[in-house]
């Protein structure tokens, strides 16, 4: 922790709070006058569904959202009107019950170059493709060792996969007995499926994406007392070179401001809008923090929505979503 800096960003927010912003699932606050063009003054958060244990991975797809409840083993979409997701996928990601899963659900959420569902599944510790009504795994070992539990994914433009592998899924978290990997690892699935380690050094590795040119990777850290954002440089071949500290959030963590560097995306100008202590921390190409969607409570990931402007979040329990005024990279 670094008190100084904490309160000096306290006091900065409490002195720019966005006026007629609050909301009952939070509110917008910012740290610089270029956060007013990613988000209106009067922008509301607002709450869609709730009453889940741990919403996470949420993804926009053919005209709703996709989220996991991880804890539950349940994927949910929720579409405009609902008052209630409707149960996508159960079991989403443990297929049968297995000792030593602590979280067997589904967790992140994306899609292929053709537009197909890709799920990392936490508790079956794999990565896989969704498609009529069923599972194809597309990497599940290294080295012939089982990974820990895919946490995150994101497709590059050549189609291959990178995602990040935490043991959160298992029972006693990194002393898990079922660890057979002795490291969190970062990797990438190419479209031959071979599966190439690009990263060993974090011990949490969470939250994934590109920059819009695909030459820098950002991984959220959800490290204890270390939360932060990772970059690097992404070689020719796929590989990752210096790797630096983008964005140190633990001076932002209170307990007023819980949550961690977890899920994260990157809007059209490369801007991040990562979680973190607080909620969703907006964090500018240089590494500034520039603003944050407040949801006062832990919160674990984003994506964009509808025409690439919405941001959709999963909160904790709630899935939440605030209209902006860039647009995802990519829309």
């Amino acid at each position: 922790m670094k008190p100084l800096l904490l309160n000096t960003v306290a006091a900065l927010a409490c002195a720019v709070v966005l006026p007629a912003s609050v909301s009952a699932a939070g509110h917008v606050e910012s740290f610089d006058p270029s956060f007013a063009r990613l988000v209106a003054a009067d922008a509301k958060i607002e709450k869609l569904t709730e009453g889940y244990t741990w919403s996470e991975g949420p993804l926009w797809y053919q005209g709703g959202v996709i989220f996991s409840d991880v804890p539950e083993n349940v994927a949910y979409r929720w579409t405009e009107g609902m008052a209630k997701a409707e149960v996508f996928l159960k079991p989403s990601g443990l297929l049968k019950p297995t000792p030593g899963i602590r979280e067997p659900g589904s967790n992140g959420w994306t899609v292929d170059r053709e537009g197909r569902l890709l799920v990392c599944q936490h508790g079956e510790r794999r990565v896989a493709r969704y498609e009529n009504g069923e599972f194809v795994v597309l990497a599940d070992r290294y080295d012939g060792k089982r990974f820990n539990s895919p946490n995150d994914l994101v497709v590059h433009s050549d189609g291959s996969i990178y995602f990040t592998d935490p043991p959160y899924a298992l029972e006693g978290i990194e002393n898990s007995p079922l660890r057979e990997l002795p490291f969190a690892g970062v990797y990438r699935l190419s479209l031959d499926g071979t599966v190439t380690l690009l990263s060993k050094s974090l011990a949490f590795p969470n939250g994934i994406a590109f920059s819009p040119d695909e030459k820098t990777l950002y991984i959220g850290v959800s490290e204890w007392n270390a939360a932060r954002i990772v970059a690097y440089d992404v070689q020719p071949d796929g590989s990752l070179v210096n790797e630096r500290v983008f964005f140190d959030a633990q001076p932002l963590a209170s307990e007023k401001t819980p949550g961690s560097c977890d899920g994260l995306k990157v809007d059209r100008d490369g801007n991040l809008w990562s979680s973190g202590p607080g909620g969703i921390l907006v964090i500018n190409p240089a590494g500034k923090l520039i603003g944050r969607i407040n949801t006062g409570v832990p919160t674990a990931n984003c994506a964009w929505g509808d025409d690439g402007s919405v941001l959709y979040i999963t909160a904790n329990k709630a899935l939440v979503r605030v209209k902006t005024l860039t647009k995802g990279a990519g829309w």
